[in-house]
């Protein structure tokens, strides 16, 4: 009998290396995948990144994807109270359901660790963090060399402009300012994977524009297809 798991799914490398983790451990049955999207732009929490491309994603890896939609906008912020009360609405409907694990991809932010454990605790789940503590220079070069492809959606300005939209791959760990962790694991940039081991097929994915909002640089990732652009907008939600 597998245990199963909820995988905490922000649609970067970290997330899917750590979903890797479990199903190579054959122990656990991964029943969701599990985002915040800001419900007035459709975009995934802090990456940007449509909710199309999204759910692309989840179709290629053969896992059900689970939203949440967190208010946003200057009208409808959504702060930690509110988002706490969502999330743990969440968390008792899969503990009904028999699940009672989530599993994230952080590496190594303590107070965040501590964080999740506690929001959890209310509702009588646990953590379970499959890359804690990993060597991220070394977890970075393992990424690329295992076969996941990813783009830069979203960058800190203190990163610099050039590097969003451009590929998670060598040649930009060798140019990566020093004093930026070459995982992004204190948020200095995020990432959307497209293609890997975890996937079925690739999801076909696009860089369009590129903008700045609140001193960090997006590119706007579009589905292979051809599509006009929808406005670019990046919601201001709490950390997820």
């Amino acid at each position: 009998m597998k245990l199963p798991v909820v995988m905490s799914w922000s649609g970067g490398k970290d997330s899917a290396v750590a979903l890797h983790e479990l199903f190579n451990a054959n122990e656990y049955e991964v029943v969701a995948l599990l985002t915040s999207v800001s419900e007035e732009y459709r975009r995934i929490s802090h990456h940007g990144v449509r909710e199309v491309l999204l759910e692309q994603q989840a179709e290629a890896i053969g896992v059900p994807l689970d939203r949440v939609y967190l208010p946003s906008g200057s009208n409808h912020p959504c702060t930690n109270d509110v988002y706490e009360q969502i999330m743990g609405d969440v968390m008792a409907k899969y503990k009904t359901r028999g699940v009672e694990t989530v599993a994230f991809g952080d590496l190594f932010l303590e107070d965040l660790r501590a964080y999740r454990e506690r929001n959890l605790a209310k509702a009588n789940m646990r953590g379970m963090f499959p890359l804690w503590k990993r060597d991220t220079t070394e977890l970075a070069r393992e990424v690329i060399a295992s076969g996941f492809k990813s783009y830069l959606s979203c960058v800190e300005g203190k990163v610099g402009p050039g590097f969003v939209g451009r590929a998670y791959d060598h040649e930009l760990l060798a140019v990566l300012p020093a004093g930026i962790d070459p995982c992004g694991e204190y948020g200095e940039f995020h990432t959307f994977v497209y293609d890997g081991p975890i996937f079925k097929r690739p999801v076909t994915v696009r860089v369009g524009e590129i903008v700045m909002r609140d001193g960090r640089h997006y590119a706007d990732l579009l589905p292979g297809e051809t599509r006009a652009p929808a406005p670019y907008e990046v919601p201001r939600i709490p950390p997820v």
